[in-house]
């Protein structure tokens, strides 16, 4: 069993962001924790093999309260996986010498850190809490702790105007020497702080080139320091592949807890209710926390298949020919390996597309 637990809860919302979060002067841990838990009474007695607590800022969580949720999640009636990867996603600004510490007792043992820039400019546009120099220290604080596998990520693709020097900011990272890289091109979600910036014209919305020459000049240099995509998104050290993210890019069923969380059981997706008060008070009166569920076609489980293998490094196996792969292959947009399909970084950057090109060729099968 995979499980993801959502910790919803911010300062601020950073320009970008369209997730579901509380922003919060105070974090209603007592009662986060009560409705959390019960909720996690419902999960079955599986084998564990990863927890992934994600927001939101699970970070301004008290590693106390990390601990409690991992003791009831990882009680004995849930077989502990030999190699089971624990992560928690945080702010810079919230690792210090001691809550890196609470984490690796907690039992966790992956950070992923939201560093997004080295550029304190545009961290301050981004509505960040912390300044570039606070990135190195969190690595520091958390290798000092005997945290090892952490994670970086980075946007790409900004507005011209910010002159943003991306090749500086990949530069700041590998320096620090992590174990993975996830890097993100800005998007632009309806009803965000950044959505309003372009509608009245304060900046302006991503360039589709300078997102592709940034992508592909990410992929150069990682490539050059030993790392491999091993995802659209995704770059890794050997070893050091996210077990947790990997689960949902391979269809292996998930539990999702807390507000908005989706799980999935191979056929069935299920989504929590996605503001924290309705979640709470969904729980603390006996109901069920799940908004809505969709049963998946047997035509809908093959596009996302096909879309999921796609995103991987392994590819999608063939079975019947394509009348598309010449010409996908020609344009260099996609490989074909070991009797497998791939996508090449050139054809990363028109997956959509590529998918539905490659799915039409199978339904004519």
């Amino acid at each position: 069993m995979h499980i993801y637990v959502h910790v919803p809860f911010c300062v601020r919302r950073c320009s970008y962001c369209d997730f579901s979060i509380a922003v919060r002067k105070r974090i209603p841990v007592r009662e986060y924790l009560e409705v959390l838990l019960q909720e996690a009474s419902t999960i079955a007695e599986n084998e564990l093999e990863t927890i992934y607590f994600g927001g939101g800022t699970p970070s301004l969580l008290p590693p106390e309260a990390i601990a409690r949720l991992l003791s009831e999640l990882t009680s004995p009636r849930r077989t502990p996986h030999a190699a089971r990867e624990v992560t928690i996603e945080a702010n810079p600004e919230d690792v210090t010498v001691e809550s890196a510490r609470g984490w690796k007792a907690a039992g966790i043992n992956r950070v992923s850190l939201g560093g997004q820039s080295f550029d304190d400019t545009v961290l301050k546009w981004m509505h960040r809490s912390h300044d570039a120099a606070r990135i190195g220290a969190a690595v520091h604080a958390l290798r000092g702790a005997g945290i090892e596998n952490i994670s970086l990520d980075l946007i790409f693709a900004l507005p011209e105007e910010l002159q943003r020097d991306w090749e500086r900011d990949l530069e700041m990272a590998l320096a620090l020497r992590p174990n993975h890289l996830s890097l993100y091109g800005l998007t632009v979600e309806p009803r965000t702080p950044l959505d309003r910036w372009i509608s009245r014209g304060a900046t302006h919305a991503p360039d589709d080139d300078r997102y592709a020459e940034e992508y592909l000049f990410a992929h150069r240099r990682l490539t050059a320091d030993g790392f491999a995509f091993y995802e659209v998104s995704n770059a890794a050290r050997d070893g050091f592949r996210s077990q947790h993210n990997s689960a949902y890019w391979s269809g292996k069923p998930y539990m999702g807890l807390g507000p908005a969380a989706h799980s999935f059981d191979g056929t069935t997706r299920r989504w929590n209710l996605r503001a924290w008060e309705a979640y709470r008070r969904a729980i603390a009166e006996g109901r069920s926390a799940v908004e809505s569920e969709e049963v998946l076609t047997a035509e809908q489980r093959e596009l996302e298949r096909v879309y999921l293998a796609l995103r991987t490094e392994e590819g999608l196996a063939i079975t019947a020919p394509y009348r598309s792969l010449p010409p996908l292959t020609a344009q260099g947009w996609m490989e074909v390996r070991d009797g497998r399909l791939k996508c090449t970084p050139e054809g990363w950057l028109r997956l959509d597309s590529i998918v539905n090109e490659i799915s039409h060729d199978r339904a004519a099968h």
